[in-house]
């Protein structure tokens, strides 16, 4: 009791005598140090903790905002996603991009990650990257190893044998010769250059497992759009269309689920609206439209480093897909992004230690101050209270 007596930052003058005599009063006397004590201790803490407050204030940096016009358009845009479809297979599956100066990218997959994932979500195989370059390279191979074998062989094209194709080898020439067609593709088993070829395994498991597709690609600063969607892509007379035979529209499930979506840097703090979104196909096959509205971002941070950014807004929008009729009608994800022709920037500013010097002194004279003057109340009420009881006035 004596080492918490010490604690006491108010002591009071008490008179020792040779002899103590336990009285009633001598009691209320006690009580009061007790409650001294107790003082002592809240005041305590709650200057420690309007101390620690006030020292996450003075460590936060003050942050100002500017609006003006972006001029950088001659930059690049970095679109980072994370989007999880979880029932269609990544064979099936296609990611394609363009803006709105009609550069369009095909089969964008030189910095896209596609994951086999079963039907619970558990990743089947490790995530497989595929060069846009390679993709062409292998074209260029491919075609240069038809025409040396069409001098030995020539595949039987089933009546779609045309003045482009006229020799149909491999199963992927049947499907160019009746696309060129305009024609239905028969069963792939009844193709005898189909029955060995990959896209049969394709088949088997289009709906048995899912695809997570992550990444980041880099598109021109400009307003577009970008789009995820079942069969294969390609430009016909500068006309983006997706082939998704032998299957009907009304097969493919575009739920899907958006665990991460952001436009430029990803910068501490930064809010993006669409992560761990899900989005679930009620009926049939549907489209899904996600409408973006990005702002250019600037963050300079109170070292002078200077960060570039983007925020965004969206608005969703689905609807069922009945028949197959271009990119118009066919079911898949699509994004169309618009940028503003402002930006704005956020500037950090530190706060001066003076202000924070002035703040805390006042915290801890306050503080001090006030338990002082409740101190003071109590001692002289109860001393009040011991003169009385002395006296014999108190009942």
């Amino acid at each position: 009791m004596q080492i918490l007596r010490q604690l006491d930052v108010h002591p009071k003058v008490r008179e020792e005598a040779d002899i103590l005599v336990r009285t009633f009063s001598g009691a209320v006397g006690k009580m009061f140090y007790l409650s001294t004590l107790k003082l002592t201790i809240i005041s305590t803490i709650i200057m420690g903790i309007l101390f620690l407050s006030e020292v996450n204030y003075y460590l936060t940096p003050t942050l100002s905002e500017e609006l003006f016009v972006d001029t950088s358009r001659d930059s690049k845009l970095r679109i980072n996603l994370d989007i999880i479809v979880p029932a269609i297979s990544c064979d099936v599956l296609s990611i394609d991009a363009m803006d709105t100066i009609g550069e369009q990218h095909l089969q964008i997959e030189h910095n896209i990650f596609k994951r086999r994932l079963d039907l619970n979500g558990k990743p089947i195989e490790d995530p497989q990257r595929t060069d846009i370059t390679d993709t062409k390279a292998r074209s260029k191979t491919t075609t240069k190893t038809v025409e040396s074998t069409t001098e030995k062989a020539c595949g039987d094209c089933y009546g779609a044998a045309g003045d482009i194709i006229k020799c149909c080898n491999t199963c992927e020439d049947v499907r160019e010769a009746y696309r060129l067609k305009n024609w239905a593709l028969p069963a792939l088993g009844m193709i005898k250059q189909c029955k060995n070829d990959k896209s049969v395994e394709k088949m088997k498991t289009a709906f048995i497992q899912g695809c997570q597709i992550y990444g980041y690609m880099e598109v021109n600063r400009v307003g577009g759009s970008f789009h995820i969607a079942p069969g294969d892509s390609f430009s016909v007379n500068h006309v983006h269309v997706h082939d998704v035979k032998p299957y009907t529209s009304t097969q493919f499930n575009m739920s899907h689920r958006i665990r991460h979506l952001s436009f430029g840097l990803n910068i501490p703090g930064k809010t993006n609206p669409m992560d761990n979104t899900n989005v679930t196909a009620m009926e049939g096959a549907m489209m899904f439209y996600h409408y973006i509205k990005i702002v250019p971002t600037t963050y300079v941070r109170a070292d002078g480093s200077t960060f570039f950014t983007n925020q965004f807004s969206v608005t969703q929008y689905g609807r069922q897909v009945s028949l197959f009729s271009g990119e118009s009608g066919m079911p898949g994800i699509f994004f169309n992004y618009e940028l503003s022709p402002l930006m704005v920037k956020y500037t950090e500013k530190a706060k001066s230690f003076g202000h924070f010097a002035t703040n805390t002194c006042a915290i801890i004279g306050g503080v001090f101050t006030v338990a002082g003057l409740i101190d003071s109340l109590l001692y002289h009420s109860v001393r009040a209270i011991q003169k009385k009881i002395e006296l014999g006035k108190y009942n």
